[in-house]
């Protein structure tokens, strides 16, 4: 572990790492105030991790249980604009496999495939996989002709990507 915000002395101290000018103590400290929580602004997905406080108190006994409270980060990342893709000859009868993949995210985003208006039609396993990004159309037709939508999402948000299917 390694310390980014002290308080000792009178005098607030702010140790040389990433978040150096992201941080900071919420309320100003005094001998009155209890409340030590701190802020981190602007936020990247590497702030996440495990986060320490440890109050120490001049003379008082140092009983490691009480004094130290531990908190987990999880910055939430929203899926990058997603690439769609089409794989295979969109001939009549033939099978085509539709792709959909996003760069970013945290957590992995899932992906949901849907047919646009004026035929609008949603897919379900096995034909769409929801964790790979894929739908396979089989034995295409005509009627299949049309916009494809693929939505990634995360609960940190979502992005869509589509492509025109000629058949």
């Amino acid at each position: 572990p390694a310390q980014i915000l002290a308080y000792l002395g009178g005098v607030v101290k702010v140790e040389e790492t990433d978040l150096k000018h992201r941080m900071g103590f919420l309320y100003p400290i005094h001998s009155h105030s209890h409340n030590i929580s701190m802020f981190i602004n602007n936020t990247r997905e590497q702030d996440s991790g495990q986060y320490m406080c440890s109050v120490n108190v001049v003379d008082d006994t140092i009983r490691l249980d009480k004094n130290i409270g531990i908190i987990n980060l999880t910055v939430l990342v929203p899926p990058a604009a997603p690439t769609c893709q089409l794989h295979g000859s969109a001939i009549v009868g033939a099978n085509v496999t539709l792709s959909c993949s996003s760069k970013k995210g945290k957590p992995s985003p899932t992906y949901q495939w849907q047919r646009e208006p004026p035929t609008l039609q949603v897919f379900f396993p096995p034909a769409q996989d929801r964790t790979r990004g894929t739908l396979k159309l089989t034995n295409l037709s005509l009627e299949m002709s049309g916009v494809y939508v693929c939505r990634a999402e995360n609960q940190a948000g979502f992005k869509n990507c589509s492509i025109v299917l000629e058949v």
